[in-house]
């Protein structure tokens, strides 16, 4: 399964090594599934994730931050910016993942916020997952 984290589920990652989330990532060193994403929302992962208050709460020093984004960017399948879809959505970082989800060809985002992305994904073929939904699948 191709999937995109949207930057939600990419914190809680980060925030909680235990949650559905970081069973995604893990699944991804696996084999399992395929993370795909833009430059510009990998840049994206990186600012909100070196968020003091995220820093703080995953209990990182800035070491461990540098290890953890490292890590994921290595993950990630890049997905090519061939057409730019905006405007779709209300919030320019969620349009970003809706960007990388379209150009990446990928079967879903994960996330947690749902309502953010109303319908524009299913416009495209994509349906939006939390991470347990999205776990459940790959079973």
């Amino acid at each position: 399964m191709r999937i995109v984290l949207d930057t939600d589920a990419v914190v809680a990652a980060m925030r909680s090594p235990t949650a559905g989330s970081a069973a995604l990532v893990r699944a991804a060193r696996r084999g399992e599934v395929v993370l795909t994403a833009t430059v510009p929302l990998a840049i994206e992962y990186e600012a909100v994730c070196s968020r003091a208050e995220h820093v703080a709460a995953a209990g990182f020093s800035p070491g461990d931050l540098t290890v953890f984004l490292d890590a994921l960017v290595g993950l990630l399948e890049p997905a090519d910016v061939w057409f730019l879809w905006r405007p779709q959505l209300r919030d320019p970082g969620d349009e970003l993942v809706l960007q990388a989800a379209v150009n990446g060809q990928t079967e879903a985002i994960v996330g947690f916020n749902r309502r953010d992305f109303g319908v524009a994904p299913a416009r495209f073929g994509i349906t939006f997952m939390t991470p347990g939904e999205a776990l459940r699948r790959l079973i």
